[in-house]
């Protein structure tokens, strides 16, 4: 099946670029989501988002398209994470 200019353009659009600052993010929020206490509520949660945040820089350090949607989740995931675990450990 041929590629028509508007499916191809719907594509490049899904698997955006990736700026070098969200790989970054993605790096600084896996170093500090691996600290969280297993005891924390959130540990659970935060070692799936981690082990995806892995699969995703896996794949951009590997030169596959990953959608810049789903790396902007998991950046607001991680520190979404990082936020409550902080809540937990001060009450």
């Amino acid at each position: 099946m041929p590629w028509t200019a508007k499916a191809l353009v719907r594509t490049m659009a899904c698997h955006a670029e990736v700026h070098v600052s969200e790989l970054h993010a993605l790096r600084f929020l896996l170093s500090r989501l691996e600290r969280i206490s297993a005891d924390s509520v959130v540990a659970h949660h935060a070692s799936g988002v981690r082990g995806a945040m892995l699969r995703v820089v896996d794949k951009l350090e590997n030169g596959r398209p990953v959608p810049g949607h789903e790396v902007r989740r998991l950046i607001e995931s991680g520190y979404a994470l990082l936020e409550k675990a902080a809540r937990e450990k001060i009450q």
